[in-house]
């Protein structure tokens, strides 16, 4: 079997990335040369080509996200309108299934009287003067109450 020998001399290897280093820094020179150079000369010509360029894909972009978001937008009241009227429509035939169901279990002797479908606002009843007059008089008491704790403090 042959035997591979390699020769490593450090000094070659040391003077070749030390070259290699150089070569990079003068090429990044070189190229902000020719750059500086390019804008002064006729990079003006190229630049507003560029701007308008940008500017047609952006009107385009901006057309396309408008169009799917009036999509989603018609596509989301689609569901919801459907979601609506089926809850609706389910709530609407669990009351009437409880109404029979509430008719058929009260005894015969109690009146017939038909179950609201939809509620009415529900007013609170009116207070008697009595009891007004308590709860006025309960009132100020409070307030005297506290009245007399802020003097104290």
């Amino acid at each position: 079997m042959q035997r591979a020998t390699f020769n490593l001399q450090p000094n070659r290897i040391g003077e070749a990335a030390m070259a290699a280093s150089r070569q990079m820094w003068l090429a990044g020179l070189g190229a902000a040369v020719v750059t500086r150079e390019w804008v002064q000369t006729g990079a003006g010509e190229v630049f507003k080509a560029l701007v308008k360029e940008g500017t047609v894909v952006e009107s385009r972009a901006i057309r396309f996200v408008g169009d799917r978001i009036e999509t989603s937008v018609s596509v989301a009241n689609t569901v919801w309108k459907e979601t609506r009227k089926n809850v609706e429509s389910t709530v609407k035939t669990a009351a009437e299934k409880a109404v029979g169901f509430a008719q058929m279990v009260l005894p015969t002797s109690l009146p017939k009287f038909e179950l609201p479908l939809q509620p009415k606002a529900v007013r609170a009843p009116a207070r008697s003067p009595k009891r007004a007059k308590r709860v006025a008089k309960v009132a100020s008491k409070r307030k005297s109450t506290r009245k007399a704790a802020s003097k104290r403090a």
